[in-house]
Protein backbone atom coordinates (compact mmCIF):
# COMPACT_ATOMS: atom_id res chain seq x y z
CA UNK A 1 0.00 0.00 0.00
CA UNK A 2 1.04 3.48 -1.27
CA UNK A 3 1.89 6.40 0.83
CA UNK A 4 -0.95 8.18 -1.27
CA UNK A 5 -3.53 5.34 0.35
CA UNK A 6 -2.21 6.16 3.99
CA UNK A 7 -2.65 9.66 3.59
CA UNK A 8 -6.29 9.38 1.82
CA UNK A 9 -6.85 7.16 5.07
CA UNK A 10 -5.79 9.56 7.08
CA UNK A 11 -7.99 12.17 5.56
CA UNK A 12 -11.33 10.37 6.11
CA UNK A 13 -10.71 9.47 9.97
CA UNK A 14 -9.48 13.27 10.73
CA UNK A 15 -12.43 14.68 8.62
CA UNK A 16 -15.00 12.39 10.12
CA UNK A 17 -13.35 13.29 14.04
CA UNK A 18 -14.02 16.98 13.36
CA UNK A 19 -17.71 16.41 12.31
CA UNK A 20 -17.93 16.26 8.45
CA UNK A 21 -20.60 12.72 7.58
CA UNK A 22 -18.10 9.91 6.86
CA UNK A 23 -19.98 9.82 3.07
CA UNK A 24 -18.79 13.12 2.38
CA UNK A 25 -15.28 12.38 4.00
CA UNK A 26 -14.78 9.45 1.65
CA UNK A 27 -15.59 11.28 -1.67
CA UNK A 28 -13.14 14.17 -0.40
CA UNK A 29 -10.65 11.43 0.14
CA UNK A 30 -10.91 9.85 -2.68
CA UNK A 31 -10.65 12.73 -4.50
CA UNK A 32 -7.71 14.13 -3.35
CA UNK A 33 -6.07 10.22 -3.96
CA UNK A 34 -6.69 10.59 -7.71
CA UNK A 35 -5.13 13.78 -7.58
CA UNK A 36 -2.00 12.73 -5.67
CA UNK A 37 -1.48 10.03 -7.72
CA UNK A 38 -1.93 11.58 -11.54
CA UNK A 39 -5.63 10.22 -12.41
CA UNK A 40 -8.25 11.85 -13.72
CA UNK A 41 -10.09 13.24 -10.56
CA UNK A 42 -13.38 12.85 -12.59
CA UNK A 43 -12.99 9.03 -12.28
CA UNK A 44 -14.55 9.35 -8.57
CA UNK A 45 -17.67 10.81 -9.81
CA UNK A 46 -17.95 8.24 -12.40
CA UNK A 47 -17.56 5.48 -9.77
CA UNK A 48 -20.53 7.02 -8.03
CA UNK A 49 -23.12 7.25 -10.63
CA UNK A 50 -22.48 3.70 -11.99
CA UNK A 51 -23.03 2.12 -8.95
CA UNK A 52 -26.16 4.39 -7.55
CA UNK A 53 -28.04 4.47 -11.23
CA UNK A 54 -26.83 0.06 -12.14
CA UNK A 55 -27.67 -1.11 -9.32
CA UNK A 56 -31.11 -1.76 -9.60
CA UNK A 57 -31.16 -3.03 -5.70
CA UNK A 58 -30.55 0.01 -3.84
CA UNK A 59 -34.06 0.94 -4.93
CA UNK A 60 -34.95 -0.77 -2.21
CA UNK A 61 -33.66 1.15 0.03
CA UNK A 62 -36.08 4.54 -0.63
CA UNK A 63 -39.17 2.03 -0.94
CA UNK A 64 -38.35 0.24 2.84
CA UNK A 65 -37.55 3.61 4.15
CA UNK A 66 -40.92 5.01 3.32
CA UNK A 67 -43.19 1.90 4.04
CA UNK A 68 -41.41 2.24 7.64
CA UNK A 69 -42.37 5.80 8.05
CA UNK A 70 -45.70 5.30 6.73
CA UNK A 71 -46.22 2.62 9.35
CA UNK A 72 -45.51 4.87 12.06
CA UNK A 73 -47.12 7.95 10.97
CA UNK A 74 -50.45 6.20 9.90
CA UNK A 75 -50.89 3.91 13.59
CA UNK A 76 -49.85 0.76 12.05
CA UNK A 77 -47.31 0.47 14.52
CA UNK A 78 -50.40 1.51 17.68
CA UNK A 79 -51.94 -1.48 16.36
CA UNK A 80 -48.98 -4.09 16.35
CA UNK A 81 -48.14 -2.91 20.13
CA UNK A 82 -52.00 -3.60 21.21
CA UNK A 83 -51.54 -7.28 19.30
CA UNK A 84 -48.64 -7.84 20.88
CA UNK A 85 -49.54 -6.61 24.80
CA UNK A 86 -52.60 -8.88 24.12
CA UNK A 87 -50.06 -12.18 23.22
CA UNK A 88 -47.30 -11.53 25.76
CA UNK A 89 -47.97 -8.81 28.20
CA UNK A 90 -49.81 -10.83 31.01
CA UNK A 91 -46.46 -12.30 32.15
CA UNK A 92 -43.92 -11.30 34.57
CA UNK A 93 -42.01 -8.55 32.73
CA UNK A 94 -44.49 -8.68 30.33
CA UNK A 95 -43.95 -5.32 28.68
CA UNK A 96 -40.19 -6.20 28.49
CA UNK A 97 -41.54 -9.30 26.39
CA UNK A 98 -43.93 -7.06 24.33
CA UNK A 99 -40.96 -5.39 23.73
CA UNK A 100 -38.64 -8.22 21.91
CA UNK A 101 -41.75 -9.49 20.15
CA UNK A 102 -42.83 -6.09 18.48
CA UNK A 103 -39.22 -5.95 17.37
CA UNK A 104 -39.64 -9.46 15.83
CA UNK A 105 -42.50 -8.04 14.11
CA UNK A 106 -42.18 -4.14 13.58
CA UNK A 107 -38.53 -4.46 12.79
CA UNK A 108 -38.82 -6.76 9.89
CA UNK A 109 -41.07 -3.73 8.25
CA UNK A 110 -38.74 -0.85 8.82
CA UNK A 111 -35.08 -2.38 8.40
CA UNK A 112 -33.84 -0.16 11.03
CA UNK A 113 -32.40 -0.51 14.35
CA UNK A 114 -32.58 3.36 15.06
CA UNK A 115 -36.30 3.71 13.23
CA UNK A 116 -37.19 0.74 15.85
CA UNK A 117 -35.30 2.19 18.69
CA UNK A 118 -37.08 5.68 18.12
CA UNK A 119 -40.89 4.79 16.64
CA UNK A 120 -42.05 1.85 18.69
CA UNK A 121 -39.32 2.01 21.22
CA UNK A 122 -40.72 5.83 22.26
CA UNK A 123 -43.99 4.25 22.41
CA UNK A 124 -42.85 1.30 24.95
CA UNK A 125 -40.41 2.72 26.83
CA UNK A 126 -43.63 4.99 28.14
CA UNK A 127 -45.41 2.05 28.96
CA UNK A 128 -43.05 0.75 30.54
CA UNK A 129 -41.90 3.65 32.61
CA UNK A 130 -45.55 4.64 33.39
CA UNK A 131 -46.53 4.41 37.09
CA UNK A 132 -42.80 3.43 37.76
CA UNK A 133 -44.02 -0.01 36.80
CA UNK A 134 -39.93 -0.56 35.48
CA UNK A 135 -36.95 1.65 36.01
CA UNK A 136 -36.11 4.04 32.88
CA UNK A 137 -32.98 2.86 32.84
CA UNK A 138 -33.93 -0.72 31.99
CA UNK A 139 -36.83 0.08 29.76
CA UNK A 140 -34.31 1.84 27.73
CA UNK A 141 -31.60 -1.06 27.79
CA UNK A 142 -34.11 -3.54 26.55
CA UNK A 143 -35.26 -1.01 24.16
CA UNK A 144 -31.65 -1.23 22.54
CA UNK A 145 -31.07 -4.71 22.68
CA UNK A 146 -34.45 -5.26 20.74
CA UNK A 147 -33.79 -2.48 18.27
CA UNK A 148 -31.01 -4.92 16.44
CA UNK A 149 -33.37 -7.42 15.97
CA UNK A 150 -34.59 -4.85 13.19
CA UNK A 151 -32.12 -5.63 10.68
CA UNK A 152 -31.96 -9.17 10.80
CA UNK A 153 -35.28 -10.08 9.87
CA UNK A 154 -36.45 -9.36 6.47
CA UNK A 155 -36.21 -7.06 5.13
CA UNK A 156 -32.90 -5.60 5.90
CA UNK A 157 -31.49 -2.35 4.57
CA UNK A 158 -27.80 -3.93 6.13
CA UNK A 159 -28.47 -6.83 4.17
CA UNK A 160 -29.18 -5.14 0.74
CA UNK A 161 -26.30 -3.25 1.16
CA UNK A 162 -24.06 -7.10 1.88
CA UNK A 163 -26.11 -7.91 -1.84
CA UNK A 164 -24.26 -5.10 -2.85
CA UNK A 165 -20.97 -5.47 -2.41
CA UNK A 166 -21.17 -9.73 -2.66
CA UNK A 167 -23.40 -10.30 -5.29
CA UNK A 168 -25.34 -12.62 -3.41
CA UNK A 169 -28.96 -13.06 -3.79
CA UNK A 170 -31.24 -10.54 -1.17
CA UNK A 171 -33.73 -13.28 -1.41
CA UNK A 172 -31.87 -15.77 0.16
CA UNK A 173 -29.78 -13.55 2.68
CA UNK A 174 -33.32 -12.49 3.63
CA UNK A 175 -34.17 -16.12 4.09
CA UNK A 176 -31.01 -16.32 6.30
CA UNK A 177 -31.79 -13.58 8.80
CA UNK A 178 -35.08 -15.38 10.07
CA UNK A 179 -33.80 -17.91 12.10
CA UNK A 180 -30.95 -15.86 14.12
CA UNK A 181 -33.55 -12.92 14.22
CA UNK A 182 -35.90 -15.50 15.89
CA UNK A 183 -32.90 -17.05 18.42
CA UNK A 184 -32.16 -13.21 19.54
CA UNK A 185 -35.17 -13.06 20.24
CA UNK A 186 -35.99 -15.77 22.30
CA UNK A 187 -32.51 -15.41 24.12
CA UNK A 188 -33.50 -11.99 24.83
CA UNK A 189 -37.18 -13.07 26.03
CA UNK A 190 -35.47 -15.46 28.53
CA UNK A 191 -32.80 -13.02 30.34
CA UNK A 192 -35.91 -10.60 29.88
CA UNK A 193 -38.09 -13.23 32.21
CA UNK A 194 -35.02 -14.04 34.56
CA UNK A 195 -34.47 -10.65 35.40
CA UNK A 196 -37.77 -9.76 35.90
CA UNK A 197 -37.87 -12.42 38.93
CA UNK A 198 -34.25 -11.47 39.71
CA UNK A 199 -36.02 -7.63 40.52
CA UNK A 200 -39.42 -8.65 40.78
CA UNK A 201 -41.14 -6.71 38.48
CA UNK A 202 -44.61 -6.65 38.21
CA UNK A 203 -47.29 -8.80 36.28
CA UNK A 204 -49.83 -6.51 33.98
CA UNK A 205 -53.18 -7.22 33.92
CA UNK A 206 -54.16 -9.93 31.51
CA UNK A 207 -56.52 -8.57 28.10
CA UNK A 208 -59.28 -10.45 28.93
CA UNK A 209 -60.30 -12.96 26.36
CA UNK A 210 -63.55 -11.72 25.07
CA UNK A 211 -61.19 -8.35 23.78
CA UNK A 212 -58.89 -10.95 21.72
CA UNK A 213 -60.77 -11.40 18.54
CA UNK A 214 -61.04 -7.76 18.37
CA UNK A 215 -57.60 -6.46 19.16
CA UNK A 216 -56.42 -9.12 16.47
CA UNK A 217 -58.83 -8.03 13.78
CA UNK A 218 -57.27 -5.01 13.94
CA UNK A 219 -54.27 -5.49 13.83
CA UNK A 220 -54.81 -8.20 10.73
CA UNK A 221 -54.00 -5.46 7.94
CA UNK A 222 -50.67 -4.31 9.47
CA UNK A 223 -49.71 -7.98 10.34
CA UNK A 224 -50.17 -9.08 7.09
CA UNK A 225 -47.44 -7.09 5.36
CA UNK A 226 -44.38 -9.18 6.32
CA UNK A 227 -46.60 -11.89 4.93
CA UNK A 228 -47.19 -9.94 1.64
CA UNK A 229 -43.42 -9.31 1.07
CA UNK A 230 -42.41 -12.65 1.71
CA UNK A 231 -45.26 -13.83 -0.63
CA UNK A 232 -43.89 -11.77 -3.46
CA UNK A 233 -40.33 -12.42 -2.62
CA UNK A 234 -40.27 -16.19 -2.54
CA UNK A 235 -43.96 -16.62 -4.49
CA UNK A 236 -41.78 -15.55 -7.55
CA UNK A 237 -44.39 -12.73 -8.09
CA UNK A 238 -41.98 -9.97 -7.39
CA UNK A 239 -38.38 -8.89 -6.76
CA UNK A 240 -37.24 -7.79 -2.98
CA UNK A 241 -37.40 -3.76 -5.10
CA UNK A 242 -40.53 -4.63 -6.30
CA UNK A 243 -42.10 -6.32 -3.41
CA UNK A 244 -40.51 -2.98 -1.27
CA UNK A 245 -42.49 -0.73 -4.13
CA UNK A 246 -45.53 -2.58 -2.96
CA UNK A 247 -44.97 -2.77 0.86
CA UNK A 248 -45.01 1.41 0.43
CA UNK A 249 -48.14 1.38 -1.31
CA UNK A 250 -49.84 -1.47 0.84
CA UNK A 251 -48.71 0.81 4.26
CA UNK A 252 -50.39 4.01 2.31
CA UNK A 253 -53.52 2.27 1.38
CA UNK A 254 -54.13 0.55 4.84
CA UNK A 255 -53.12 3.92 6.46
CA UNK A 256 -55.35 5.98 4.38
CA UNK A 257 -58.41 4.18 3.49
CA UNK A 258 -58.66 1.30 6.02
CA UNK A 259 -57.62 3.25 9.64
CA UNK A 260 -57.83 6.63 8.45
CA UNK A 261 -55.32 7.60 9.95
CA UNK A 262 -53.50 9.59 7.73
CA UNK A 263 -54.04 12.84 5.59
CA UNK A 264 -52.39 14.05 2.49
CA UNK A 265 -50.30 16.63 4.40
CA UNK A 266 -49.16 14.05 6.44
CA UNK A 267 -48.42 12.01 3.34
CA UNK A 268 -46.43 14.64 1.76
CA UNK A 269 -44.26 15.53 5.36
CA UNK A 270 -43.40 11.39 5.21
CA UNK A 271 -42.46 11.53 1.85
CA UNK A 272 -39.74 14.76 2.63
CA UNK A 273 -38.69 12.95 5.99
CA UNK A 274 -38.12 9.64 3.74
CA UNK A 275 -35.86 11.54 1.06
CA UNK A 276 -33.75 13.26 3.64
CA UNK A 277 -33.55 9.66 5.59
CA UNK A 278 -32.59 8.17 1.96
CA UNK A 279 -30.01 11.00 0.76
CA UNK A 280 -28.02 10.52 3.61
CA UNK A 281 -27.64 6.78 2.75
CA UNK A 282 -27.30 7.89 -0.64
CA UNK A 283 -24.35 10.04 0.19
CA UNK A 284 -22.76 6.82 2.18
CA UNK A 285 -23.01 4.72 -0.52
CA UNK A 286 -21.24 7.02 -2.73
CA UNK A 287 -18.71 7.95 -0.73
CA UNK A 288 -18.05 4.04 -0.42
CA UNK A 289 -18.08 3.66 -4.21
CA UNK A 290 -15.64 6.10 -4.70
CA UNK A 291 -13.53 4.68 -1.73
CA UNK A 292 -13.63 1.65 -2.84
CA UNK A 293 -12.37 2.40 -6.31
CA UNK A 294 -8.87 3.34 -4.05
CA UNK A 295 -8.56 0.53 -2.47
CA UNK A 296 -9.66 -1.71 -5.13
CA UNK A 297 -6.32 -0.02 -7.24
CA UNK A 298 -4.45 -0.67 -4.39
CA UNK A 299 -4.99 -3.94 -4.10
CA UNK A 300 -5.62 -3.85 -0.11
CA UNK A 301 -7.83 -6.90 0.06
CA UNK A 302 -5.26 -9.13 -1.65
CA UNK A 303 -2.62 -7.32 0.89
CA UNK A 304 -4.97 -8.67 4.14
CA UNK A 305 -5.36 -11.92 2.32
CA UNK A 306 -1.62 -12.67 2.04
CA UNK A 307 -1.07 -11.56 5.48
CA UNK A 308 -3.63 -13.50 6.76
CA UNK A 309 -2.56 -16.39 4.93
CA UNK A 310 0.64 -16.02 7.05
CA UNK A 311 -1.13 -16.63 10.16
CA UNK A 312 -2.35 -19.85 8.72
CA UNK A 313 -5.51 -19.08 11.13
CA UNK A 314 -7.94 -21.52 9.19
CA UNK A 315 -11.80 -21.42 8.81
CA UNK A 316 -12.21 -20.68 12.84
CA UNK A 317 -9.83 -18.23 13.87
CA UNK A 318 -10.84 -16.13 10.41
CA UNK A 319 -14.60 -15.65 11.88
CA UNK A 320 -13.68 -15.67 15.47
CA UNK A 321 -11.50 -12.38 14.50
CA UNK A 322 -13.75 -11.14 12.13
CA UNK A 323 -16.30 -11.37 15.26
CA UNK A 324 -13.74 -9.36 17.15
CA UNK A 325 -12.90 -7.14 14.91
CA UNK A 326 -16.55 -6.33 13.95
CA UNK A 327 -18.01 -5.51 17.43
CA UNK A 328 -15.26 -2.96 17.99
CA UNK A 329 -15.89 -1.80 14.92
CA UNK A 330 -19.72 -1.33 15.26
CA UNK A 331 -19.48 0.67 18.31
CA UNK A 332 -17.15 3.46 16.47
CA UNK A 333 -18.69 3.29 13.05
CA UNK A 334 -21.70 3.28 10.99
CA UNK A 335 -23.07 -0.45 10.12
CA UNK A 336 -23.41 0.93 6.31
CA UNK A 337 -19.53 2.12 6.33
CA UNK A 338 -18.35 -1.33 8.04
CA UNK A 339 -20.56 -3.01 5.12
CA UNK A 340 -19.67 -0.76 2.33
CA UNK A 341 -16.00 -0.46 3.04
CA UNK A 342 -15.07 -3.26 5.30
CA UNK A 343 -16.53 -5.84 4.17
CA UNK A 344 -15.39 -6.22 0.96
CA UNK A 345 -11.82 -6.69 1.73
CA UNK A 346 -12.25 -9.48 4.13
CA UNK A 347 -15.04 -11.07 1.80
CA UNK A 348 -12.58 -12.77 -0.57
CA UNK A 349 -10.27 -14.51 1.96
CA UNK A 350 -13.89 -15.89 3.77
CA UNK A 351 -14.82 -17.40 -0.02
CA UNK A 352 -11.57 -18.49 -0.45
CA UNK A 353 -11.78 -20.47 3.31
CA UNK A 354 -15.04 -22.10 2.21
CA UNK A 355 -17.35 -19.81 4.05
CA UNK A 356 -20.81 -19.36 2.60
CA UNK A 357 -21.58 -16.25 1.38
CA UNK A 358 -25.30 -16.02 2.93
CA UNK A 359 -23.78 -17.34 6.11
CA UNK A 360 -21.19 -14.94 6.36
CA UNK A 361 -23.26 -11.84 5.12
CA UNK A 362 -25.69 -12.68 8.30
CA UNK A 363 -23.04 -13.09 10.53
CA UNK A 364 -21.49 -9.56 9.36
CA UNK A 365 -25.19 -7.87 9.71
CA UNK A 366 -25.25 -9.16 13.26
CA UNK A 367 -22.04 -8.18 14.59
CA UNK A 368 -22.85 -4.56 13.26
CA UNK A 369 -26.19 -4.53 15.39
CA UNK A 370 -24.63 -6.18 18.17
CA UNK A 371 -22.16 -3.09 17.38
CA UNK A 372 -24.96 -0.52 18.33
CA UNK A 373 -25.47 -1.32 21.44
CA UNK A 374 -21.60 -2.41 22.77
CA UNK A 375 -20.39 -0.27 25.66
CA UNK A 376 -18.86 2.36 25.30
CA UNK A 377 -19.57 3.93 21.84
CA UNK A 378 -22.84 1.79 20.45
CA UNK A 379 -25.25 4.82 19.29
CA UNK A 380 -28.05 3.06 20.22
CA UNK A 381 -27.18 3.78 23.82
CA UNK A 382 -27.10 7.28 23.38
CA UNK A 383 -30.21 7.11 21.54
CA UNK A 384 -32.10 5.32 24.10
CA UNK A 385 -30.79 7.31 26.88
CA UNK A 386 -32.10 10.94 25.38
CA UNK A 387 -34.91 9.04 25.01
CA UNK A 388 -35.35 7.93 28.91
CA UNK A 389 -33.06 10.86 30.25
CA UNK A 390 -31.30 8.94 32.34
CA UNK A 391 -27.42 8.64 32.89
CA UNK A 392 -26.05 6.21 29.98
CA UNK A 393 -23.89 4.57 32.88
CA UNK A 394 -27.03 3.15 34.26
CA UNK A 395 -28.36 1.94 30.64
CA UNK A 396 -25.03 0.24 30.33
CA UNK A 397 -25.59 -1.50 33.84
CA UNK A 398 -28.67 -2.62 32.70
CA UNK A 399 -28.11 -3.67 28.92
CA UNK A 400 -24.98 -6.01 30.07
CA UNK A 401 -26.73 -8.78 30.45
CA UNK A 402 -28.51 -8.62 27.00
CA UNK A 403 -25.44 -7.79 25.39
CA UNK A 404 -23.83 -11.10 27.12
CA UNK A 405 -26.75 -13.09 25.54
CA UNK A 406 -26.42 -11.80 22.86
CA UNK A 407 -23.20 -12.45 22.54
CA UNK A 408 -24.02 -16.30 23.14
CA UNK A 409 -26.77 -16.22 20.14
CA UNK A 410 -23.57 -14.50 17.55
CA UNK A 411 -21.67 -17.62 18.78
CA UNK A 412 -24.60 -19.94 18.00
CA UNK A 413 -25.38 -18.28 14.42
CA UNK A 414 -21.68 -18.62 13.79
CA UNK A 415 -20.47 -21.69 14.48
CA UNK A 416 -23.65 -23.60 13.45
CA UNK A 417 -24.43 -22.39 9.78
CA UNK A 418 -27.35 -24.35 9.87
CA UNK A 419 -28.98 -21.69 11.55
CA UNK A 420 -28.92 -18.94 8.74
CA UNK A 421 -29.07 -21.64 6.02
CA UNK A 422 -31.71 -24.05 6.90
CA UNK A 423 -34.56 -21.99 5.34
CA UNK A 424 -32.78 -21.00 2.44
CA UNK A 425 -32.19 -24.01 1.55
CA UNK A 426 -35.18 -25.74 2.11
CA UNK A 427 -36.19 -22.77 -0.71
CA UNK A 428 -33.21 -24.42 -3.29
CA UNK A 429 -30.42 -21.98 -2.27
CA UNK A 430 -27.20 -24.40 -2.88
CA UNK A 431 -29.41 -26.47 -5.36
Amino acid sequence: MSWEFSVTVAVIMMTAFVGLPIGHAMIGASVLYLLMVGQDMSIAGEQMLQGLYGSYVLLAIPLFIFAADLMNVGSLSDRLLDFCRALVGRFRGGLGHVNVVSSLIFSGMSGSAIADAVGMGRIIINLMTKDGKYPAAYAGAITAATAIIGPIIPPSIPMILYALVSDTSIGYLFLGGVGPGLVLGVLLMVMNAFLARLYGFPVDDPVPVRDLPRITLRAVPALLMPVILFAGIYGGVTTPTEAAALAGLYAFLVSAFFYRSISLRMAYQTVKDSARSTASVGILIAGALAFNYVVTVEQVPNAIRGSLADFDLGMIGFLLMINALLLLLGCLLEANTILLVIVPIFLPTALALGIDPVHFGVIVVVNTMLGLVTPPYGLLLFVVSGITRTPIGQTIWHLLPFVAIMIVGLAIITFIPSVVLWLPRLYGYGN
